[in-house]
């Protein structure tokens, strides 16, 4: 889930807003593929188990630490700062925040250096009020945090981007990891699409090369012949990586792009006349740049999320999102991905510690809740295993599911959640 480097946010909201607001779902009978491990979430109070009402002032906060990567050149997910405060307002105002105590947030962001990381882990670890970690869209400084904070507090993620955040045995990536829930893209090329080639083309960004791998290894998994060409982000004329890879006769065209390439990306493959339906992206150039720098709507592409889709009318589990934001007069962001993930992860922390009880909220007593919790995952997948995969213990999901872009702000779901290829380990 990697997204832009820096956006305008006034043109991104207003172009999200409209998103939000007409986004509807062509529902494919049966396609939401709900276990018996749980339905989708529809109670925010009812999940969180608290107390209908404002959490009161004159009781004691509880404190929780934030960390993303803010106001550099290096922005994967710069909205989720925002989704995670407006989660929290939401929580302090109609959900009792924890029993009764509001919440604070104590935030500390890396920008461009390494270095920043080890003031975060510092900060949190010595810091006695912080009990649980939550972590952002963090691409800068992540070795240096977890060396820092020493294990000392547990780390709930959203989807966890970088190798070393997959490998922790302290963190809890609630809606994956960065391999798995990539991982997925073979089995949907091989059921849905029955490709027997593939495409996959990324722009030569730190870190981005590793999602462009994973869906290559996914997609060779699954027995797909797949050409995987890295491009120069400065380039704005894609088509010889996009011919490289043979873009133009693949049966399936993965960019695994941010949003600050996806335009060019989307133009290149319109002038090549290789067809949206073949074109599977990950959820980030769901974007209102991205929309802008096309002229006004998405690429009419398919997209897979391991989120909730805030537009999906056939999913129960966006209407009280979508219902939140709105009350809090934040409809134009209802749509970014890091903005909806960053819901799920406060609001599933405030359902462990409403569990355990104010007086019982510790370190030790979070991490073995978090260990234990096998959802269903507020605006995400029905069931979680967190340990899975003995290469990556802080994936916590691997289950994706997409939807095909028909533009003018409707999706038409194509499938439930789906799994990676039996054979597919994540590489850790």
């Amino acid at each position: 889930m990697r997204s832009a480097r820096r956006a305008p946010l006034g043109r991104l909201a207003a172009v999200v807003g409209v998103l939000a607001v007409v986004c509807a779902v062509t529902a494919v009978p049966g396609a939401l593929g709900r276990n018996a491990a749980g339905g989708p979430v529809t109670n925010y109070l009812t999940y969180v188990g608290g107390k209908a009402g404002k959490a009161n002032s004159k009781l004691s906060p509880i404190y929780i630490g934030t960390i993303n990567t803010q106001g550099g050149q290096v922005l994967v997910g710069p909205n989720w700062t925002k989704g995670v405060q407006l989660a929290t307002q939401y929580v302090n105002t109609y959900l009792g925040g924890v029993q009764g105590h509001p919440i604070k947030l104590v935030t500390c962001n890396t920008t461009s250096a390494e270095e920043e990381g080890t003031k975060c882990g510092q900060q949190f670890a010595n810091d006695k009020r912080i009990s649980v970690v939550l972590f952002g869209a963090v691409a800068v400084g992540n070795q240096s945090f977890y060396a820092a904070l020493g294990g000392k507090k547990p780390v709930v993620s959203g989807v966890a981007l970088l190798p070393v955040d997959a490998t922790q045995k302290n963190e809890f990536a609630l809606f994956g990891t960065n391999d798995s829930v990539l991982g997925p893209w073979g089995t949907f090329a091989k059921t849905q699409l029955h490709a027997k080639t593939a495409a996959v083309i990324y722009p030569q960004v730190p870190g981005i090369d590793v999602g462009a791998k994973v869906e290559k290894t996914s997609l060779t998994d699954a027995g797909i012949s797949t050409k995987l060409v890295g491009f120069d982000p400065s380039s704005t004329d894609l088509t010889g990586p996009l011919t490289a890879a043979g873009a133009q006769t693949a049966d399936i065209v993965v960019p695994q792009s941010d949003a600050a390439d996806c335009v060019n990306v989307a133009k290149t493959l319109q002038q090549l006349g290789v067809p949206g339906s073949k074109i599977v992206s990950n959820p980030l150039c769901l974007s209102g740049q991205v929309a802008a720098g096309l002229g006004g709507d998405l690429a009419q592409w398919v997209y897979g999320i391991a989120s909730t889709l805030a537009g999906d009318k056939s999913d129960p589990a966006a209407a009280p999102y979508v219902k939140a934001m709105t009350q809090l007069h934040q409809a134009a962001l209802a749509q970014d991905a890091w903005v909806i993930v960053s819901w799920g992860q406060l609001l599933t922390t405030v359902k462990e510690m409403n569990k355990l009880g104010v007086a019982n909220i510790t370190p030790a007593k979070m991490t073995t809740a978090l260990r234990n919790f096998k959802g269903p995952q507020a605006l995400g997948a029905p069931s979680l295993h967190c340990g899975k995969y003995k290469t990556e213990p802080a994936a916590c999901n691997d289950q994706t599911q997409f939807f095909q872009y028909m533009g003018k702000g409707v999706f038409k779901r194509l499938t439930g959640w789906l799994r990676p290829p039996s054979n597919f380990t994540p590489e850790g």
